[in-house]
Protein backbone atom coordinates (compact mmCIF):
# COMPACT_ATOMS: atom_id res chain seq x y z
CA UNK A 1 0.00 0.00 0.00
CA UNK A 2 2.96 2.20 0.14
CA UNK A 3 3.02 2.96 -3.47
CA UNK A 4 -0.88 3.77 -3.50
CA UNK A 5 0.07 6.32 -0.36
CA UNK A 6 2.82 7.16 -2.33
CA UNK A 7 0.74 8.28 -5.55
CA UNK A 8 -1.70 10.64 -3.34
CA UNK A 9 1.00 12.43 -1.41
CA UNK A 10 2.27 15.62 -3.13
CA UNK A 11 5.59 15.79 -1.59
CA UNK A 12 6.57 12.79 -2.85
CA UNK A 13 5.65 13.53 -6.65
CA UNK A 14 7.12 17.27 -6.19
CA UNK A 15 10.34 15.55 -4.88
CA UNK A 16 10.49 12.83 -7.77
CA UNK A 17 10.14 14.91 -10.55
CA UNK A 18 13.12 17.16 -8.93
CA UNK A 19 13.71 20.28 -11.55
CA UNK A 20 10.90 19.45 -13.62
CA UNK A 21 8.47 19.80 -10.84
CA UNK A 22 7.00 22.29 -12.36
CA UNK A 23 6.36 21.10 -15.79
CA UNK A 24 5.19 17.77 -14.10
CA UNK A 25 2.52 19.31 -12.09
CA UNK A 26 1.02 20.96 -15.01
CA UNK A 27 0.77 17.05 -16.75
CA UNK A 28 -0.68 15.64 -13.76
CA UNK A 29 -3.19 18.58 -13.62
CA UNK A 30 -4.11 17.86 -17.20
CA UNK A 31 -3.99 13.89 -16.61
CA UNK A 32 -6.48 14.20 -13.90
CA UNK A 33 -8.67 16.48 -15.70
CA UNK A 34 -8.49 14.81 -19.02
CA UNK A 35 -7.91 11.01 -18.85
CA UNK A 36 -10.38 8.81 -17.00
CA UNK A 37 -7.75 7.11 -15.65
CA UNK A 38 -5.89 10.34 -13.49
CA UNK A 39 -8.78 10.49 -11.33
CA UNK A 40 -6.47 8.97 -8.66
CA UNK A 41 -3.62 11.58 -8.82
CA UNK A 42 -3.53 14.84 -6.37
CA UNK A 43 -5.33 17.61 -8.06
CA UNK A 44 -6.40 20.11 -5.50
CA UNK A 45 -3.11 18.56 -2.98
CA UNK A 46 -0.83 18.95 -5.74
CA UNK A 47 -1.60 22.54 -6.78
CA UNK A 48 -1.15 23.82 -3.27
CA UNK A 49 1.81 22.26 -2.56
CA UNK A 50 2.99 23.35 -5.61
CA UNK A 51 2.25 26.72 -4.71
CA UNK A 52 4.02 26.59 -1.24
CA UNK A 53 6.77 25.29 -2.93
CA UNK A 54 7.19 28.09 -5.57
CA UNK A 55 8.73 29.78 -2.38
CA UNK A 56 12.40 29.54 -2.13
CA UNK A 57 12.73 29.33 1.12
CA UNK A 58 9.92 26.69 1.33
CA UNK A 59 11.38 24.38 -1.39
CA UNK A 60 14.88 25.02 0.18
CA UNK A 61 13.01 23.32 3.50
CA UNK A 62 12.64 20.21 1.37
CA UNK A 63 15.46 20.56 -0.68
CA UNK A 64 14.01 20.99 -3.94
CA UNK A 65 14.41 23.73 -6.22
CA UNK A 66 11.20 26.41 -6.30
CA UNK A 67 8.53 25.80 -8.69
CA UNK A 68 8.41 28.84 -11.30
CA UNK A 69 5.11 30.64 -9.62
CA UNK A 70 4.51 32.72 -12.94
CA UNK A 71 4.09 29.21 -14.78
CA UNK A 72 2.13 27.43 -12.28
CA UNK A 73 -0.29 30.98 -12.89
CA UNK A 74 -0.50 30.90 -16.41
CA UNK A 75 0.08 27.11 -17.36
CA UNK A 76 -1.63 24.86 -14.91
CA UNK A 77 -5.22 26.62 -15.82
CA UNK A 78 -4.48 26.01 -19.51
CA UNK A 79 -3.48 22.19 -18.82
CA UNK A 80 -7.01 22.08 -16.41
CA UNK A 81 -9.31 23.95 -19.00
CA UNK A 82 -7.26 21.67 -21.83
CA UNK A 83 -7.61 18.57 -20.04
CA UNK A 84 -11.11 19.17 -19.22
CA UNK A 85 -11.32 19.75 -23.31
CA UNK A 86 -10.39 16.43 -23.73
CA UNK A 87 -12.77 14.83 -21.52
CA UNK A 88 -15.70 16.45 -23.05
CA UNK A 89 -14.49 15.38 -26.38
CA UNK A 90 -13.65 11.76 -25.08
CA UNK A 91 -17.31 11.77 -23.87
CA UNK A 92 -18.94 12.80 -27.22
CA UNK A 93 -16.99 10.68 -28.87
CA UNK A 94 -17.48 7.86 -26.75
CA UNK A 95 -21.38 7.86 -25.85
CA UNK A 96 -23.54 6.24 -23.68
CA UNK A 97 -21.04 3.31 -24.11
CA UNK A 98 -19.32 5.26 -21.32
CA UNK A 99 -21.72 4.16 -19.05
CA UNK A 100 -21.66 0.79 -19.86
CA UNK A 101 -18.04 0.06 -19.55
CA UNK A 102 -17.42 -2.83 -16.95
CA UNK A 103 -15.16 -2.41 -13.80
CA UNK A 104 -11.59 -2.76 -13.73
CA UNK A 105 -8.60 -1.59 -11.22
CA UNK A 106 -8.76 1.88 -12.65
CA UNK A 107 -12.33 2.35 -13.90
CA UNK A 108 -15.16 1.96 -11.93
CA UNK A 109 -18.58 2.74 -13.11
CA UNK A 110 -19.96 4.22 -9.96
CA UNK A 111 -17.93 6.93 -10.44
CA UNK A 112 -19.42 7.83 -13.74
CA UNK A 113 -23.01 7.56 -12.31
CA UNK A 114 -22.21 9.77 -9.44
CA UNK A 115 -20.80 12.38 -12.21
CA UNK A 116 -24.25 12.25 -13.82
CA UNK A 117 -26.28 12.70 -10.80
CA UNK A 118 -24.19 15.71 -9.87
CA UNK A 119 -24.55 17.02 -13.73
CA UNK A 120 -28.10 16.50 -13.85
CA UNK A 121 -29.06 17.62 -9.82
CA UNK A 122 -27.64 21.33 -10.24
CA UNK A 123 -27.81 21.67 -13.86
CA UNK A 124 -24.88 21.92 -16.46
CA UNK A 125 -23.33 25.00 -15.88
CA UNK A 126 -23.06 24.65 -11.97
CA UNK A 127 -22.09 21.03 -12.04
CA UNK A 128 -18.82 22.02 -14.42
CA UNK A 129 -18.21 24.49 -11.44
CA UNK A 130 -18.87 22.50 -8.39
CA UNK A 131 -16.62 19.22 -10.04
CA UNK A 132 -13.90 21.06 -10.10
CA UNK A 133 -13.30 21.34 -6.19
CA UNK A 134 -14.76 17.19 -5.65
CA UNK A 135 -11.85 14.90 -6.10
CA UNK A 136 -13.06 11.95 -8.62
CA UNK A 137 -15.98 13.66 -9.84
CA UNK A 138 -14.12 15.93 -11.25
CA UNK A 139 -12.19 13.36 -13.69
CA UNK A 140 -15.71 12.23 -14.68
CA UNK A 141 -17.64 15.15 -15.49
CA UNK A 142 -16.00 16.23 -18.21
CA UNK A 143 -17.22 12.98 -20.22
CA UNK A 144 -20.33 12.83 -18.74
CA UNK A 145 -21.17 16.43 -20.12
CA UNK A 146 -19.61 15.11 -23.26
CA UNK A 147 -22.24 12.47 -23.16
CA UNK A 148 -25.30 14.33 -22.62
CA UNK A 149 -24.51 16.49 -25.65
CA UNK A 150 -23.42 19.79 -23.22
CA UNK A 151 -23.20 22.20 -26.60
CA UNK A 152 -18.93 22.94 -26.38
CA UNK A 153 -19.55 26.10 -26.71
CA UNK A 154 -21.01 26.27 -23.18
CA UNK A 155 -19.07 23.64 -22.25
CA UNK A 156 -15.36 25.36 -22.83
CA UNK A 157 -17.43 28.61 -21.52
CA UNK A 158 -18.19 27.27 -17.94
CA UNK A 159 -14.81 24.90 -18.32
CA UNK A 160 -12.63 28.08 -18.43
CA UNK A 161 -14.75 29.69 -15.46
CA UNK A 162 -14.37 26.79 -13.22
CA UNK A 163 -10.91 25.66 -14.52
CA UNK A 164 -9.38 29.63 -13.77
CA UNK A 165 -11.54 29.22 -10.38
CA UNK A 166 -9.92 25.87 -8.85
CA UNK A 167 -6.56 26.04 -10.55
CA UNK A 168 -5.93 29.46 -9.03
CA UNK A 169 -7.37 29.41 -5.61
CA UNK A 170 -5.57 26.37 -4.80
CA UNK A 171 -2.46 27.57 -6.12
CA UNK A 172 -2.42 31.63 -4.40
CA UNK A 173 -3.62 29.23 -1.13
CA UNK A 174 -0.45 27.26 -1.27
CA UNK A 175 1.34 30.53 -1.97
CA UNK A 176 0.32 32.61 0.93
CA UNK A 177 1.06 29.27 3.23
CA UNK A 178 4.61 29.08 1.51
CA UNK A 179 5.12 32.76 2.67
CA UNK A 180 4.41 32.24 6.04
CA UNK A 181 5.56 29.50 7.37
CA UNK A 182 9.31 28.73 8.84
CA UNK A 183 11.17 26.80 6.27
CA UNK A 184 12.35 24.38 8.95
CA UNK A 185 8.87 23.46 9.68
CA UNK A 186 7.48 23.11 6.10
CA UNK A 187 6.91 19.44 7.21
CA UNK A 188 4.39 20.38 10.21
CA UNK A 189 2.33 22.52 7.72
CA UNK A 190 1.78 20.02 4.55
CA UNK A 191 -0.46 17.91 5.96
CA UNK A 192 -2.57 20.27 8.15
CA UNK A 193 -2.51 22.17 4.72
CA UNK A 194 -3.73 18.99 2.42
CA UNK A 195 -6.61 18.30 4.74
CA UNK A 196 -7.99 21.95 4.59
CA UNK A 197 -8.11 21.31 1.22
CA UNK A 198 -9.63 17.67 1.31
CA UNK A 199 -12.63 19.26 3.54
CA UNK A 200 -12.81 22.27 1.36
CA UNK A 201 -13.06 19.82 -1.79
CA UNK A 202 -15.92 17.68 0.26
CA UNK A 203 -17.94 20.85 1.31
CA UNK A 204 -20.30 20.59 -1.66
CA UNK A 205 -20.47 17.35 -1.21
CA UNK A 206 -21.79 18.03 2.80
CA UNK A 207 -23.64 20.64 1.92
CA UNK A 208 -25.79 19.14 -0.65
CA UNK A 209 -25.98 15.50 1.45
CA UNK A 210 -27.55 18.45 4.18
CA UNK A 211 -30.05 19.57 1.80
CA UNK A 212 -31.44 16.89 0.28
CA UNK A 213 -31.85 14.69 4.03
CA UNK A 214 -33.30 17.89 4.58
CA UNK A 215 -36.01 17.88 1.76
CA UNK A 216 -36.21 13.90 2.28
CA UNK A 217 -35.55 13.12 -1.07
CA UNK A 218 -33.03 11.67 -2.78
CA UNK A 219 -30.14 11.87 -5.51
CA UNK A 220 -32.00 11.40 -9.08
CA UNK A 221 -31.03 7.91 -10.22
CA UNK A 222 -29.22 7.05 -13.77
CA UNK A 223 -32.23 5.60 -15.27
CA UNK A 224 -29.95 4.73 -19.05
CA UNK A 225 -32.16 7.34 -20.65
CA UNK A 226 -30.36 9.70 -22.47
CA UNK A 227 -30.27 12.98 -21.23
CA UNK A 228 -30.08 16.26 -23.19
CA UNK A 229 -28.75 18.90 -22.60
CA UNK A 230 -31.05 22.89 -23.32
CA UNK A 231 -29.21 24.47 -26.37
Amino acid sequence: MDWLLNLLDPQWWLTLLGAFATVGVLAIIFAETGLLIGFFLPGDSLLVAAGIFSSAAAAQGIGIAPLSFPVLLIGTPLCAVAGAQLGHLIGVKVGRRLFDKPDSRLFKREHVLKAENVFIKFGPAKAVIIARFVPIVRTFMNPVAGVLEMPARKFFLWNVIGGVLWVESMLLIGHFLGSQVDPEQIDKYILPGVFLIVLISVIPIIVEVVKTRRAGKKLPEPNGKHHRVPR
